[in-house]
C-alpha cells in the first residue's frame, strides 16, 4: 500500500493532479474547484513534498508510486495533468499505461533526456551552494523569485515558498535517494494531449513544449503570453479553464 498523502474530491471522469516540483498538492486548490463540478480530482504529495515523508536511504519511483495509488483506488481510466516535474512524472506514467488515459495536459514541463541548458545549470549549482550552506530560506526564495511570474500575487508567492521550504525540510535531511524514472515512450501516447509553456519560461522549457508537441501523437501547443512556469498560481482561474477546456 502507498503512503502517498492524497485529497480525492467530487465524481464523475476522473482528472488527476500532478504538482510541481516547487510545490505540492495545494498548488492545485483553484482548479479542484473549478473541475470539481463533474469530475472526481485526485491530487497528492509525491514523496518529499507537502505531507509525504522521504526516508533516508529510500528507493522508490515516483511513477510507480502514482499508479500503486490509482489501483488501489479503483481508479482504472483518468486525465492526467502534470506540472513542470509533475509534467515529466506525468509522461512516465501515461508511457506505461497509454490505454488507460483520457486526455494529458502538460504545464511547463521537461521532455525526457533533455540537457540543461546554462540557465538552468546555473540555477541548480546556486541552490546546491546554499542548500550545502544550510540556507533553506535563502534556496527558497531563489526558486520563488525564479519560477513565479509577476502576474501571481502575494498569496500565490507565500504560498510557493510554503510549499518549497516544506520540500526542502524532507528532502535535505533524506539525503541521496533513489528516485527510479520509468521508460516514456511519446509516441504510445495516443490520447488528445495539450501542451502548455509560458512565453516567459526559461528557453529550456519553451524548447521543451515544442519537442513534445513534435514527438506526441495528438497534441497540441498553447503558449501563455503571460507567464512564466507556473500558470496555475500566476493566473489560477484563466489556468482552470483552460485545462478544463482540454479535457473535453
Amino acid at each position: 500500500m502507498t503512503d502517498l498523502h492524497h485529497r480525492l474530491e467530487g465524481s464523475g471522469p476522473t482528472v488527476v493532479l500532478l504538482h510541481a516540483g516547487v510545490a505540492d498538492l495545494r498548488m492545485w486548490d483553484t482548479q479542484v474547484a473549478e473541475l470539481v463540478p463533474g469530475h472526481a480530482v485526485l491530487r497528492l504529495d509525491l514523496r518529499g513534498y507537502g505531507s509525504t515523508p522521504l526516508e533516508p536511504g529510500t528507493s522508490y519511483s515516483d511513477a510507480e508510486d502514482v499508479l500503486a495509488l490509482l489501483d488501489e483506488l479503483g481508479i482504472d481510466r483518468f486525465a492526467l495533468v502534470g506540472a513542470s516535474y509533475g509534467g515529466y512524472v506525468a509522461q512516465q506514467v501515461a508511457s506505461a499505461v497509454p490505454e488507460r488515459l483520457d486526455a494529458l495536459v502538460l504545464l511547463d514541463a521537461p521532455a525526457d533526456l533533455a540537457e540543461p541548458d546554462p540557465a538552468l545549470r546555473a540555477l541548480w549549482q546556486e541552490e546546491g551552494r546554499l542548500l550545502v550552506a544550510g540556507d533553506l530560506d535563502g534556496a527558497t526564495d531563489l526558486n520563488v523569485a525564479t519560477w513565479v511570474g509577476p502576474d501571481a500575487d502575494d498569496d500565490a508567492r507565500a504560498l510557493v515558498w510554503k510549499m518549497q521550504r516544506a520540500a526542502f525540510a524532507h528532502q535535505v535531511p533524506a539525503g541521496d535517494v533513489e528516485n527510479r524514472e520509468l521508460p516514456i515512450d511519446l509516441a504510445a501516447i495516443t490520447c488528445p494531449t495539450t501542451v502548455v509553456v509560458g512565453a516567459h519560461d526559461l528557453e529550456f522549457f519553451r524548447e521543451n513544449a515544442r519537442e513534445l508537441v513534435a514527438a506526441l501523437p495528438r497534441a497540441e501547443l498553447v503558449e501563455l503570453p503571460w507567464a512564466l512556469h507556473l500558470p496555475s498560481l500566476e493566473r489560477p482561474f484563466e489556468t482552470a479553464h483552460l485545462v478544463r477546456a482540454a479535457l473535453g
